[in-house]
C-alpha cells in the first residue's frame, strides 16, 4: 500500500485539523496515512482507526498574530523549533511517503519555513510527490503583489499538485490570489470538504442533551480564542429569548477558551434556565441536524456543516488581524439567501434576540454546491501518483487552450 504523509499546522483555531482530518478519513481505504500534528492537542478529537498520529512539539501564535509560542513553557521557541525540524526528518526518512501533504502552505504558514523548507527538499530527494491542500479563501496580505510573488516562487519550485477544498460556483481562488495562471503544477478544485454523521463521536452528555425534546438553538465559536463577544451576547439575550420561544440554548465555548473566560460564562449564566454551557463536542455536526438555528462565526468547517445539514445560521465573521476570509465566505452566503451576518451593531441584547426570533421564521434557500471533497482529494491524489491527470486540472486546461488558440 503506498504511504502519504499529512502535515498540518493549526495556531489559532480547530478548522484546519477537522477539514485535515476529515481529508485524511478518506484516504486510509487507499493509502497507509501517517498525520503530524503541529498544533495544540484537543481532547476528546479522534483520528480515524489505522492512521498513525505524531504530535510535534506544539505551537500557537499570541493574540496579535505577531509571535509563535511553545504550547511547552519549559522549551524556547528556538528549542521547539530545532526538535520539531529534526523529528520531522527523521519520520520523513523512517516513513517514507510516496505523497507529502502539506495543509495551507505556502498560501499561509510561511513562519513554519523554517522546518517545512527542509522537509519538502528531503521528500523530493526521496522521490516522493507534494501537494498543498489549500481551503477555498487564503489570507490577504497588505502588501498582496509580494505575498503572490512568493506563493508562486514555492509553489512552482517545490509542489506537484495544488488541491483547492472548494467550489469555484461559490468561491473561485481568484477572489483571494490573483496569480491563479502563474502556478505551473497540476492545479484542481475538488469541492469542499464535510464531514460525515456516521463519523460522529457521541459521548454519554451528548446522548443526553440530543435526546432531549425542546426544539434547539445551538451556538459555537470554533476553537474559543476568539469570538467572545458573541457568547457574551447570547447569554444576556437568553433571559429575554426565555419568555419568548420554547427553545433550549446550547453553547459550546471551544477547547481553546481560557479557564478564567470560561467560567466567567459559566457563572453569567448561572440563572438562565434555558441555558447550558459546554466546552467541546466531538458530535457538533449531530446538533447541527438537530438544531433549528445555528448562531456561530464563519469558520470553514461550520460553514460546511451548515451548508450540509441546511440549518438556518446566523453568523459573525472573525475580522481579526485584517483577516477578510470569514467576512468573505459570510457575504456571499448571506447574497444567496443561505444565512444572515451578524453586525457589530446587533450585539446588543434586545436586538439581538429580536433577530433570533425573526431569523427561526426565515426557510434558507436551496442552493447546492459542491459537496464532494473528500472523494475528490482522494482521486486527485491517485491520479498524481498514476500519471494521469486529465482536463480536471486547470493547468492542463490551460494549456489546452493555448494550444488551441
Amino acid at each position: 500500500m503506498q504511504k502519504i504523509m499529512f502535515y498540518c499546522q493549526h495556531i489559532l483555531g480547530m478548522g484546519h485539523l477537522i477539514r485535515s482530518m476529515e481529508i485524511v478519513r478518506g484516504l486510509t481505504a487507499d493509502f497507509e496515512v501517517c498525520f503530524i500534528n503541529g498544533g495544540e492537542v484537543v481532547q476528546g478529537f479522534q483520528a480515524p482507526p489505522g492512521v498513525q498520529v505524531i504530535n510535534l512539539p506544539a505551537i500557537k501564535t499570541d493574540t496579535e498574530f505577531r509571535a509563535l509560542i511553545p504550547v511547552n513553557s519549559t522549551l524556547t521557541i528556538e528549542e521547539t523549533q530545532d526538535i520539531r525540524r529534526q523529528k520531522l526528518l527523521d519520520i520523513l526518512h523512517s516513513f517514507r511517503p510516496d505523497v507529502l501533504v502539506i495543509e495551507l502552505f505556502p498560501f499561509g504558514r510561511r513562519r513554519f519555513s523554517f522546518e517545512l523548507i527542509p522537509l519538502i527538499e528531503a521528500a523530493k530527494a526521496q522521490n516522493a510527490k507534494v501537494v498543498s491542500s489549500l481551503r477555498d479563501i487564503v489570507v490577504t496580505k497588505k502588501d498582496q503583489a509580494r505575498h503572490e510573488a512568493k506563493i508562486v516562487r514555492l509553489i512552482n519550485q517545490y509542489f506537484d499538485q495544488l488541491l483547492i477544498h472548494g467550489d469555484p460556483e461559490l468561491h473561485p481562488l481568484e477572489d483571494s490570489f490573483s496569480r491563479v495562471d502563474d502556478l505551473n503544477c497540476d492545479v484542481r478544485y475538488t469541492g469542499y470538504v464535510v464531514q460525515q454523521h456516521e463519523n460522529n463521536q457521541h459521548t454519554i452528555a451528548d446522548a443526553i442533551a440530543l435526546g432531549k425534546k425542546e426544539p434547539l438553538i445551538l451556538v459555537s465559536i470554533g476553537g474559543g480564542r476568539f469570538g467572545h463577544e458573541l457568547l457574551d451576547c447570547v447569554i444576556q439575550a437568553a433571559a429575554i429569548l426565555e419568555s419568548k420561544i420554547p427553545h433550549r440554548i446550547q453553547i459550546f465555548t471551544g477547547p481553546f477558551m481560557p479557564d478564567d473566560k470560561f467560567w466567567a460564562l459559566k457563572n453569567a449564566a448561572k440563572d438562565c434556565r434555558n441555558l447550558y454551557i459546554r466546552r467541546y463536542t466531538p458530535t457538533l455536526l449531530s446538533y447541527m441536524q438537530r438544531a433549528e438555528l445555528s448562531i456561530s462565526m464563519s469558520g470553514y468547517n461550520t460553514t460546511m456543516n451548515i451548508l450540509t445539514t441546511g440549518v438556518r445560521a446566523l453568523m459573525l465573521p472573525f475580522t481579526g488581524n485584517d483577516d477578510q476570509e470569514q467576512t468573505m465566505r459570510v457575504e456571499r452566503l448571506s447574497q444567496l439567501g443561505k444565512v444572515r451576518r451578524i453586525q457589530p451593531e446587533d450585539l446588543q441584547p434586545e436586538r439581538f434576540a429580536a433577530a433570533v426570533t425573526e431569523h427561526l421564521q426565515h426557510t434558507p434557500s436551496q442552493i447546492e454546491f459542491d459537496l464532494n471533497g473528500v472523494t475528490k482529494t482522494v482521486q486527485s491524489i491517485k491520479a498524481l501518483l498514476e500519471g494521469k491527470l486529465d482536463a480536471g486540472s486547470l493547468s492542463k486546461r490551460r494549456t489546452t487552450a493555448s494550444r488551441a488558440a
